[in-house]
């Protein structure tokens, strides 16, 4: 398909990468619609893409080298030991990634945007409809556009999705990730604790936390990733219940007492300090929701990112998914030879990955948080044992781009 105006509603790494792919097969127009009138840059949660699932995306020009990462290579599973300072390690597993600060790699993806795409903030998208020749855009100011096609990439509220499928809502999954990031020059001694390039993984019954490096904001220097899963709080399950929170990732009194009592009680000396150490300022907490469209375009709408499908963080496909959808959005648009080939073409790659990877999110999420095994009876073989069973053969880290 060329030609034709298209928009994107939601303008964060989901949004870049399908302004990218509209602007990349030719369309005549694009206006992405970015309701933050803030730096989407300055957020600085860390996030990690598989080795494989980063060069083919490096090959369909969505990364490269520059963006600043940090390699990471080990997982290591650690239990509370007595006093022993960092704890005792009862398995290592391969951990092939690279890690990426969310604010910076969207800077990166935004400086890719040519400058023939309008990129619009504080621009909220209230309602899209759907109809035979395009889609009408209806903004908060009153204003209405039309496009050949409108792709939202509106996170895990998506107007767009609501127009597609207004059934198709995010479900609690029942538990919830404390996140916090400080300085890598923070890091308590001794520097052996946490070597370079681990992903520690500390774990207590009923979760884990996962820890790793990170660049530092806009890519200077490292900071230090940590993601707390357990289980919230009755009260706090009740608030995460509804998605349409207008603030569910604030850090209350009764949730941060309530990760600090767990980690007094469970962690090793070493872990207990980073996570004291931590900012106050960059501690938030991300309910786990899980959500999969039926389809991933209906009549000129397409989704992408979050608003297509929601799995957990432990798949470790969040930004991969995106950057994968839009992928196949711009194949998709560029070979078809109508709007209509173009998105079923899209809808029949996309929507079983988002499936499959929603199901791995909860089989991992049992095994990890709400079905946690004896940790402190395991070694080498009975985590590698439980990590095959949980799934984390099938998939963990994203599916391959094309499905393969």
């Amino acid at each position: 398909m060329r030609g034709g105006r298209v928009a994107v509603v939601g303008g964060s790494i989901a949004g870049c990468a399908a302004a990218l792919a509209a602007a990349r097969t030719g369309a005549d127009e694009v206006v992405v619609f970015e309701r933050a009138v803030g730096r989407l840059q300055d957020r600085g949660v860390g996030l990690a893409l598989h080795n494989d699932r980063y060069a083919e995306l490096e090959a369909a020009g969505y990364l490269d080298a520059g963006m600043p990462w940090v390699q990471l290579a080990r997982r290591p599973w650690v239990v509370r030991e007595g006093t022993v300072r960092a704890g005792r390690q009862i398995g290592v597993l391969p951990f092939p990634f690279r890690s990426y600060n969310w604010g910076s790699l969207w800077q990166e993806l935004r400086n890719r945007i040519p400058d023939s795409v309008d990129y619009r903030t504080g621009a909220t998208v209230t309602r899209v409809v759907s109809g035979t020749d395009g889609a009408v855009v209806h903004l908060a100011d009153g204003g209405e556009q039309h496009f050949e096609l409108v792709v939202g990439a509106d996170g895990y509220r998506s107007v767009v999705r609501a127009a597609m499928f207004p059934d198709a809502q995010a479900r609690y999954g029942g538990f919830v990730a404390w996140r916090g990031t400080l300085p890598a020059g923070r890091l308590p001694s001794p520097p052996e604790a946490f070597p370079e390039q681990d992903a520690s993984t500390v774990v207590f019954p009923g979760g884990h936390m996962i820890v790793y490096r990170i660049p530092g904001p806009g890519g200077h220097g490292t900071d230090v990733n940590w993601v707390f899963y357990t289980s919230p709080p009755a009260a706090d399950g009740l608030r995460f219940g509804d998605p349409t929170n207008v603030h569910p990732r604030a850090m209350t009194s009764e949730l941060s007492e309530h990760q600090l009592g767990l980690v007094n009680e469970h962690f090793p000396p070493y872990w207990q300090e980073v996570i004291h150490l931590t900012p106050a300022g960059t501690r938030f907490v991300q309910p786990m929701y899980d959500m999969a469209t039926p389809h991933y375009a209906r009549g000129r709408l397409a989704v992408v990112g979050d608003a297509a499908s929601i799995a957990r963080p432990p798949t470790g496909s969040g930004a991969i998914k995106a950057l994968q959808d839009a992928a196949a959005l711009e194949r998709a648009l560029d070979t078809a030879g109508s709007w209509a080939e173009a998105l079923h073409s899209y809808d029949a790659e996309r929507a079983p990955v988002g499936r499959s990877t929603v199901e791995l999110g909860r089989s991992l999420g049992r095994a990890q948080v709400q079905e946690t095994p004896d940790w402190a009876a395991m070694d080498q073989q009975a985590v590698e044992r439980w990590w095959q069973a949980a799934g984390g053969g099938n998939g963990f880290g994203g599916r391959a781009l094309r499905g393969r």
